[in-house]
This record gives structure tokens, sequence and C-alpha cells, in this order.
């Protein structure tokens, strides 16, 4: 029987890889999750450093959000830095889990203080810029570490590329309120497409949290049960 393209498997299916196939896809997992920490580590510190010389929540809540992908990366990261991986699965998507949670509170809380401060930030040419270079490296990272994750089995690998993926929502959602604010003056745009990016983090969160993403346990040891989506 063989994979699924998309590495995960119908109902009843199981994902046969190689032994030379699983170790190609660990070391690939490793290094896009090295890529995903760095990143996030230098766009933390232009979106905080701008946000606040330019007095804007949105690209504050921006970097915060770069904290919370690193760790959440940082917790693949130890998980894929044991030889038998899958055995930190559960903790490493505990991790991501909470991760997701922090990151909707988050935006939740600085999205209602906009709102009802009704304070509108400086012009930030930084902030358009970051978002709009955030809006075309996250999703590649977040692709290829998702078909990865999917092949190998590891729902904590598709799980943080969610979390990349959404990171792709919020700097869409920035670089609009950005522009908006900047032309039009409209301030309010932001914080209120934030709260709907605060609601889909809640629902991911859920998910990773139950390692819904893409495989489960079947009853005998090691082998996986995988369903598609």
């Amino acid at each position: 029987m063989t994979a699924c393209a998309d590495g995960c498997c119908a109902a009843g299916g199981e994902p046969v890889l190689a032994p030379d196939r699983r170790g190609v896809l660990t070391r690939r997992v490793r290094l896009l999750v090295a890529a995903t920490i760095a990143y996030n580590v230098v766009e933390a510190v232009i979106a905080i450093s701008a946000g606040t010389l330019a007095s804007s929540t949105a690209l504050i809540g921006f970097g915060l959000d770069s904290v919370v992908e690193i760790a959440s990366a940082t917790a693949v990261a130890w998980q894929f830095s044991a030889r038998d991986h899958e055995a930190r699965e559960r903790v490493a998507l505990r991790v991501i889990a909470l991760s997701f949670f922090a990151l909707a509170l988050y935006v939740t809380v600085e999205s209602v203080r906009a709102l009802v401060g009704a304070q509108a930030a400086d012009h930030s040419t930084v902030g358009i810029v970051l978002a709009a270079v955030s809006l075309v490296v996250m999703p590649v990272l977040s692709r290829a570490q998702r078909r990865a994750g999917r092949e190998l089995g590891s729902t904590s690998a598709v799980a943080d590329s969610r979390q990349t993926l959404l990171c792709t929502y919020l700097s869409a959602v920035l670089l609009v309120g950005l522009v908006l604010n900047s032309t039009l003056g409209w301030w309010w745009v932001d914080p209120l497409a934030a709260l709907v990016i605060a609601a889909a983090a809640v629902g991911e969160g859920r998910e990773a949290w139950r390692g819904d993403h893409c495989c489960r346990p079947l009853p005998r040891a090691g082998s996986k049960l995988c369903r598609s989506g």
C-alpha cells in the first residue's frame, strides 16, 4: 500500500515510508523549523521596535505573535532533536496548542483596547515593508513544513505549519490595517479583522490539543491511522 499524495491516507490506510525517506523528511522538518525560528526572531525585533516608534499596537502585537511562533517552532525542534521523535509528539502538541491560545488571548485584548481607545497609530513604512515580506515568506515555510509533516505522519509538524499559516493571515491583516490607516485614516480595520484571526487561533489550538491535524495512533504499537484534510 502506498501513502496518499498529501501525506494523509483515507480511513483505514497506513502511510508507508522507507527508512531513508523518513530520515530525509526528519532532516527537512528540522531545517524548516530552524528557518522559521530564525526568521521570526528577526521579525519580532523589527516589528516591536517599529511598533514602539509608531505607537502601533498592531505592529507590537505582530511582533509578539512572532515570539509565540518561536515558542511553537522551538517545541517541534525539541521534539525532532530526539532519535525517537514520536515519543515527544504529545508534549510538543500541547506547547503548540498553548501558543495558539496565548496568541488568541493577546490579539483579542489588544484589539478591544484599540477599538475602545480609538487611537490611530502613526505611519510606519518599516511596518508596511515587514508585513509585505512576511506575506511572501510565511506561506512558503508553512506549505513546505505541512507537506513534510503529513508525509512523515507528524501531527506536531503539521500543527506548527498551521501556526505559521496563521501568521500569514496576521501579516495580511497588518498590511491592510497599516495601509488603510496611513492613506484613509481607517484605524478600526485592523483590530476588527484581528478579532477574526483570534477566533481562528482558538480553533487551531483546540485541534492541536486533541492532536487532530493528520494522524492518530492505531491500537497496535508503531502504526498510525491517517485521515485526509
